[in-house]
């Protein structure tokens, strides 16, 4: 496998999830940027941009906890893509974490959520 550019990591860094991907990242000796949800902001062609390789079924986080605290209107956002990236930006914590964007130079990869398998068969 070829060494990515660049490789960076969306999230926020209280999420259990996040801390066992950036831990298994580390251990593994994988570099790798750390953007915060909370602290670094998110814009709209950043997600505009994980939308070129992912779904708003994979990017929004259905089963959390701010899923649940959401108005029926908001909710109801998240069914089109254009209200979704907005809902998105406006409430980062809605997206299933972390979002793992592999840059290879040519071509962008976007990988959500984290499993030690998933990240064993991306960096083997």
């Amino acid at each position: 496998m070829t060494t990515p550019r660049t490789i960076t990591m969306y999230g926020i860094p209280n999420c259990d999830t996040v801390k066992k991907a950036r831990t298994w990242l580390d251990e593994h000796g994988i570099n790798f940027v750390f953007h915060n949800f909370k602290k670094d902001g998110l814009t709209k062609s950043t997600v505009e941009t994980w939308l070129t390789d992912s779904d708003l079924a994979t990017l929004i986080n259905r089963k959390g906890t701010t899923w649940r605290a959401l108005s029926d209107a908001d909710k109801l956002r998240a069914d089109d893509t254009l209200s979704a990236i907005s809902l998105m930006v406006e409430q980062s914590s809605v997206i299933k974490r972390p979002v793992l964007v592999i840059d290879h130079g040519n071509a962008l990869k976007v990988h959500v959520g984290f499993s030690t398998e998933r990240y064993q068969a991306l960096f083997s």
